[in-house]
């Protein structure tokens, strides 16, 4: 089989993955929620910062438990915005209406959630409300909204008359589907109380979600997932694509685990997660790109590289590298083929050792979008110490990409001295 037949078939077999309307319902639908794990991540950073005086100086003040109110809200609460917006996107599909989807999952999820009792009142605990019932918001997302447009398509709903406001006829068509999706988690809610795990939160998370995230949050599968990632890349796939609904689904919750023990006081519990995938896998974007650009901007002799490095260097510290992976180019290019695979690993494996060692302070964890600028990503994952390892690294990756760069800027310049 040639190259060109089987990069068109891997590209296939990734485009259907990439489109699939499950897993990108699942993407699409976490990513949806960034904001709010944002804006928590902020209240988590600025209420918890390890400085004293600053500590002292909240506490005397008295708002540090203010600062801490949104993390509360944000985090802590994650799986209940995600459970609506993963039903939302899936609904959206299949051209149906989303918001009566979200609904119906954000009630179904609810309805499987344990309560507590304190003194002689139910209250709704928040440990399964974040991280840790993320898993279950992912499947109540996918089967509520699937269960909803079935029942719709069959037309079990109620249908209003042609001068009823679409508003209300929208919620009558989805009060039947939500009686029927509700009942069927209430049913699962119930038999799950006869088993030893008392609820389908405690079931997922000891059976599916620990597992999942213990094997996502190891060394071997940060290097896995990187190794995929620009594999792809180099056949003209953009591998982040591919891969994105696993990437949020395993590491996103490792995260907010961080932010809830930092929250508390804990030591963080996980090196893996998607704040240390942006502080060093991503320096500069795909394939740690940004030590190249610096070179091609300062230290290329030819007036094209030297011209691409200048045009490329700005965005490349918000992780915008395409002029480089198709202007330079990277993909399909062997020349450029070894160190756009090694230099990632290597910015990923150094700081992961350094932090499985004690020796540096791991990521915070606190998720932060595709394009958050290259050093302060560093300082709010981590502080002045991870900033400086950030800066460590990007001279690590310039380096491994220097005498393969070299190669192609001698003949280039070769070329223009030709044409002179």
């Amino acid at each position: 089989m040639s190259n060109t037949g089987f990069q068109q078939k891997l590209q296939k077999v990734a485009g259907k993955i990439s489109s699939n309307r499950y897993l990108k319902a699942v993407s699409d639908g976490l990513m949806s929620v960034v904001a709010v794990l944002i804006i928590g991540a902020f209240s988590t950073l600025l209420s918890e910062m390890a400085i004293e005086p600053y500590q002292n100086f909240i506490t005397n003040i008295g708002i540090k438990g203010l600062l801490e109110i949104p993390a509360q809200y944000t985090t802590e609460m994650v799986a209940l915005y995600a459970v609506f917006f993963i039903a939302f996107k899936l609904a959206g599909s299949f051209e149906k209406e989303g918001s009566s989807a979200g609904l119906i999952a954000l009630m179904s999820f609810l309805v499987l959630t344990p309560t507590t009792m304190l003194e002689e009142d139910p209250v709704l605990p928040f440990q399964f409300l974040g991280a840790q019932g993320l898993f279950v918001a992912i499947i109540v997302g996918l089967v509520s909204a699937r269960l909803y447009v079935l029942i719709v398509n069959k037309g079990l709903t109620i249908k209003m008359p042609a001068g009823v406001p679409p508003t209300v006829s929208k919620t009558f068509i989805g009060l039947v589907p939500a009686i029927i999706i509700v009942i069927f988690f209430t049913i699962i809610s119930f038999l799950f109380t006869f088993t030893p795990f008392g609820n389908m939160h405690e079931f997922v998370y000891s059976f599916i979600q620990a597992p999942m995230q213990n094997l996502g949050g190891g060394f071997w599968s940060l290097i896995a997932f990187t190794l995929v990632v620009h594999g792809l890349w180099l056949l003209g796939i953009h591998g982040m694509l591919v891969v994105l609904p696993i990437y949020l689904s395993i590491w996103m919750p490792l995260g907010v685990e961080n932010l809830d023990a930092l929250a508390a006081g804990e030591e963080l519990p996980n090196i893996v997660n998607t704040g240390f995938a942006h502080v060093f896998m991503m320096l500069g974007g795909s394939g740690a790109t940004l030590g190249l650009a610096i070179i091609m901007a300062f230290l290329a002799r030819s007036k094209r590289y030297k011209t691409l490095g200048k045009i490329a260097l700005p965005g490349s510290f918000f992780g915008i590298n395409e002029p480089l992976l198709f202007g330079l180019p990277i993909v399909l290019n062997p020349y450029l083929a070894v160190p756009f695979v090694v230099a990632p690993l290597v910015s990923v494996t150094i700081p992961y050792f350094l932090m499985s060692t004690g020796i540096i302070a791991r990521t915070a964890g606190a998720h932060l979008p595709l394009g958050t600028p290259t050093f302060f990503n560093a300082v709010v994952q981590g502080g002045v110490v991870l900033l400086i390892v950030q800066i460590i690294m990007i001279i690590v990756t310039g380096l491994i990409y220097y005498p393969f760069f070299r190669v192609l800027d001698k003949q280039a310049l070769e070329q223009e001295k030709s044409a002179e």
